[in-house]
């Protein structure tokens, strides 16, 4: 299989989007498992508009996608992005962020939808 490279501006971008560490948090957690807004807001105690700013940065780079369940919207990691090999190595480098989900789950935290 040949290997696709991606264009110089856009990596760039990309590594810009994960520079940011509430970014690269997103993005830990979305490798573990889908999320919610509300979620995120337990998980990194920050203020809803705040995380919406910084998920609407990483969906305007495809970096992940939205999916409505009920009245809810989760996003989860867009693993059919060019770029998402990249982002797979540069998560590996950081501690998963399962213990922490799991630990919203314990506390009855986590959305629950079918």
């Amino acid at each position: 299989m040949e290997q696709t490279y991606m264009k110089k501006a856009d990596l760039a971008n990309v590594l810009k989007l994960l520079g940011d560490q509430t970014r690269l948090s997103v993005m830990s957690y979305l490798e573990e498992d889908e999320c919610c807004v509300c979620e995120f807001v337990e998980l990194l105690n920050m203020s809803q508009p705040a995380i919406s700013q910084h998920l609407r940065k990483l969906r305007d780079a495809k970096l992940v996608k939205e999916k409505r369940k009920g009245n809810w919207i989760f996003y989860e990691i867009n693993k059919g992005h060019e770029a998402y090999y990249v982002v797979h190595e540069i998560l590996k480098q950081i501690p998963d962020s399962k213990k922490e989900l799991d630990e919203l789950s314990n506390n009855n935290l986590r959305i629950i939808c079918d």
